[in-house]
């Protein structure tokens, strides 16, 4: 059974230093993606959690996070009942936010092998998994994602927050392209929220040797970056 990848972990263990560096009040608080990745004592000492190298990075995933969720809790306010999670990770929306989530289908579509690792974590850490969260294994890549879904319980014709953050990178153009067009089939009053990575020649000189610096580091983790999008291309 595969651990989940680099990235994952990575973006885990940043929420979880958000909370215990930075100071209140917190933009996105949650210390349980750290219980899941489990990744022991030394964990803060990690380079790439070093606040003086890695703290933009760190702000822009929480940031992203909190925006995501805020977005989930108000289209549910307004009546959308699903959620799909691309490239779901170690993502506890499900676990932390119980009172928005329970009013929703959640669907967290991610890699075979880390997903049936992260369900064996909340097995061990005795976090039942409820009736309305799905678990989606798929590789974009090779399967169809969509077809996945739909055997998994969601209703085409009905209306969702889709959220793709950190996952484009990894994708081939023509995967994420694929993505795209499905949902842009989703049902009308249906929301994605994505992220993007700027290729490097948009970039400023800090900029550009801060993103070679950390696409050799993914590279070097077995996640290299395989796709950017300039925001005319999107």
């Amino acid at each position: 059974m595969a651990a989940p990848d680099s990235t994952a972990v990575r973006t885990a263990l940043w929420r979880a230093l958000h909370v215990a560096v930075d100071p209140p009040p917190h933009v996105f608080a949650d210390e349980l993606g750290l219980r899941l990745a489990d990744p022991g004592e030394g964990w803060r000492h990690r380079d790439d959690m070093d606040p003086a190298t890695a703290g933009r990075y760190r702000a822009g995933m929480v940031a992203r996070a909190r925006f995501v969720e805020d977005l989930v809790t108000e289209r549910a306010g307004r009546g959308v009942g699903q959620y799909v999670i691309l490239g779901a990770g170690l993502d506890t929306f499900a676990q932390r936010r119980p009172e928005v989530a329970a009013r929703l289908r959640v669907f967290e579509v991610d890699q075979p092998g880390p997903q049936a690792w992260k369900r064996a974590r909340l097995a061990e850490l005795g976090l039942a998994v409820p009736d309305w969260l799905h678990f989606v294994p798929v590789d974009f890549e090779t399967a169809s994602w969509w077809e996945r879904l739909t055997a998994a319980g969601f209703a085409p014709d009905e209306p969702a927050v889709v959220a793709s953050t950190g996952v484009s990178m990894y994708l081939t153009r023509e995967a994420n392209a694929a993505t795209l067009r499905r949902i842009a089939g989703f049902a009308p009053g249906s929301t994605l929220a994505m992220t993007f990575m700027l290729p490097a020649g948009l970039l400023d000189e800090g900029e550009r040797a801060r993103h070679q610096a950390t696409a050799s580091k993914a590279a070097a983790a077995g996640t290299p970056f395989v796709s950017s999008f300039s925001p005319r291309k999107c």
